[in-house]
């Protein structure tokens, strides 16, 4: 059946009418009589199925023993010589099995192609006539994020940064956009702030190694990934989706653009120098301190800062190293001024003190106690 606008219906005409459409006899247990109905339709739906699936898999079986066949009788004919009687009866037996196999692969195909014909003059029905495309369920609703602790992020970034680090410092030392752009499509992985945080501390580790070249290269590729983050921030989207909308826009960006790009970079700089610096500093202090600490006498003063304490006579004395002038020195100083000096040179380990001293040092401490009571 079709219209005279040209569409064909002749597909409808062979619909099965649905069960529950029949008139039935006030006698009878309708909802029995439907329910019964439908089973055998599925029934039959399922022989007829499974009757489609043994067929395939005879041909498929037919076909692979047609093959090793096959093989098997080129072997023969390529191994075959005059006079072998054993070779030429197996030939003829491989032979044989071979053109059985294909007249069984065309009766089977025959049969294929007649079962495929009743297929498509099956009626349809209310289980047949359409079939779910695809089946997924979707919940709108917003995915708990767990925030991670400031522990769970420096892990993250060094187990990032160990994995990937070459990707990242090849990205470093690219120029052009071009090669940027395929190093990313390459290792879209690469876009992520683990990376930008990388490129900084490769910038600052150049800065201290006194490599400004190598550090302003590596400072502008940190910030095209800074830009590449943001714009994503701005478009909500993944960064590794829009990266190369960056490129596109950088390429063909009008000067306010590039002017704002060049101010980040130059601002980034000047940040990478005052981290260099702070770090060189710090590294300077702690190596200060350790030699302090290691310079520490037995009472825990440093003999450095307590030379430069004493007076001039007395550090000449340790300059010359000429006991009696320090001796000299000490009498000049006042009794208390002279304990005390004594007493942190003893200490940081400038003046070590024979028996004598040391019990001369505590008779004089007890003569003073008593005179003050």
């Amino acid at each position: 059946m079709s219209t005279g606008a040209g569409i064909d219906y002749s597909a409808w005409d062979h619909v099965y009418i649905s069960d529950d459409e029949d008139v039935t006899s006030p006698h009878v247990d309708t909802q029995s009589l439907f329910r019964m109905r439908h089973r055998a339709r599925l029934e039959r739906m399922v022989a007829f199925q499974q009757r489609g699936e043994e067929l395939e898999n005879n041909i498929s079986e037919c076909k692979r023993l047609l093959e090793a066949g096959q093989g098997r009788l080129k072997e023969l004919e390529d191994g075959k010589k005059e006079g072998d009687e054993e070779r030429e009866a197996e030939l003829k037996k491989v032979q044989a099995e071979v053109n059985k196999l294909k007249k069984d692969e065309k009766s089977f195909q025959k049969m294929i192609e007649e079962y495929r014909r009743e297929e498509k003059k099956q009626p349809w029905d209310v289980d047949s006539i359409s079939k779910d495309g695809f089946s997924k369920s979707v919940l709108n609703i917003k995915p708990v994020t767990k925030e991670e602790t400031e522990k769970e992020k420096v892990e993250k970034h060094k187990t990032f940064v160990q994995k990937y680090a070459k990707e990242i410092k090849h990205f470093g030392m690219l120029r052009r956009w071009d090669d940027s752009q395929k190093c990313l499509s390459d290792g879209p992985h690469l876009v992520c702030e683990e990376t930008a945080n990388c490129l900084v501390v490769i910038c600052i580790d150049f800065q201290i190694e006194e490599k400004p070249a190598l550090m302003e290269q590596v400072a502008h590729q940190a910030i095209v990934m800074q830009f590449i983050l943001d714009l994503a921030r701005t478009l909500k989207v993944d960064a590794r989706g829009c990266f190369r909308e960056f490129f596109s826009k950088i390429k063909a960006a009008d000067k306010p653009y590039l002017d704002a790009f060049d101010q980040e970079l130059g601002l980034l700089k000047d940040r990478i120098r005052r981290c260099a610096r702070a770090r060189v500093e710090n590294t300077v202090k702690e190596l200060e301190e350790e030699e302090r600490q290691m310079r520490l006498g037995p009472g825990g003063l440093d003999p450095l800062e307590v030379y430069q304490s004493l007076p001039k006579e007395v550090q000449k004395g340790f300059d010359e190293k000429n006991i009696q002038l320090l001796q000299e020195a000490m009498g000049k100083l006042g009794v208390e001024e002279g304990k005390y000096h004594l007493r942190r040179c003893i200490a940081s380990g400038l003046w070590v003190p024979q028996s004598g001293d040391s019990d001369d040092e505590e008779d004089g401490e007890e003569e003073d106690e008593e005179d003050d009571s």
